[in-house]
């Protein structure tokens, strides 16, 4: 494909939108990259800055939507449209009507499933059999705009970090089959189905990540898939802060967090079955099977 000629200037900050703008660089005109600034202190790598600056592409980093408003009020962009993904910053009506076409945000969900902040994590706690991404334009509602496109994709039993990874590539390729189309006309955005009720994701908290063993195993295990990136499952096995990374569903049951375990396996009870516990990581260590731990901690667990 022909990288496509007319300008667009691209909103993200995490590191989803650092992956796409790889892609995105490679097949659009990228007139400015506008993003939230580097932390005070902070010496981690800022992955979109940093990408930015190896391609040469002019970055700004307004703190807030006020400082975001006053940018586009006093700079000349010369594109018609903007594209945002994984962003962070409540963009204003008055931003958008900046654009001549808008600005099409990349959403991670079959919208108006999953609006709001964190659609990946809640569609696999949902147990949602399917997602996708919605090319949507941007409005003040939250996730409420109208549709460019929908793709599905199956979630297939996969964790928060490689559904994540499906869900970037649907959107590069999205971004490259239907942009075209609509920066030349050829393509009307159509409003969200009103046949389906819309959820609403929230951004997780560190308290979400501790594991609860009186919740059915299967929706523990459903947790720590979505929670793989953040805030991640803790909990103590015999007394033994560890944070659990891949697990199945056991059918044993009796006192939920009562563990039952031999050289190789480990399953620990919750309200209704069990959790076979395949990985984990004590606090501290690398990621490890189940065996190694057993073989490793055994001497050390205590009632």
């Amino acid at each position: 494909m022909m990288k496509i000629s007319k300008p667009i200037v691209f909103f993200g900050s995490g590191l989803v939108a650092a992956q796409s703008l790889e892609f995105i660089s490679r097949n659009f005109n990228i007139e400015a990259v506008i993003t939230k600034p580097k932390k005070s202190n902070s010496r981690d790598p800022v992955p979109v800055i940093d990408l930015s600056n190896k391609l040469g592409v002019k970055v700004y980093t307004p703190t807030n939507k006020d400082e975001l408003d006053y940018l586009l009020e006093n700079t000349n962009f010369n594109s018609e449209v903007g594209i945002l993904i994984d962003y962070g910053i409540i963009v204003s009506q008055k931003v958008i009507n900046s654009f001549k076409l808008g600005i099409i945000n990349s959403h991670f969900s079959l919208l108006p499933a999953w609006r709001g902040p964190d659609p990946i994590s809640f569609s696999i706690l949902n147990g949602d059999k399917t997602t996708g991404v919605s090319l949507m334009l941007l409005s003040i509602g939250i996730d409420e705009g109208k549709l460019i496109a929908q793709e599905k994709t199956n979630i297939n039993n996969s964790n928060c970090i490689v559904l994540t990874e499906s869900l970037i590539k649907l959107s590069n390729s999205m971004l490259t089959k239907y942009m075209p189309n609509y920066l030349s006309g050829d393509l009307v955005p159509y409003a969200q189905s009103d046949k389906i009720s819309p959820s609403f994701s929230r951004k997780l908290t560190k308290q979400d990540g501790i594991i609860n063993w009186s919740k059915p195993a299967i929706q523990i295990e459903s947790e720590i898939r979505a929670f793989i990136s953040w805030p991640k499952s803790f909990t103590k096995i015999y007394g033994i802060p560890v944070i659990i990374t891949q697990a199945a569903i056991g059918h044993s049951n009796g006192e939920p967090g009562s563990i039952t375990y031999d050289k190789k396996s480990m399953n620990i009870n919750c309200k209704k079955d069990s959790l076979n516990v395949l990985r984990l990581k004590p606090v501290g260590k690398n990621d490890m099977e189940i065996a190694s731990f057993i073989s490793g901690y055994a001497n050390q667990f205590v009632n």
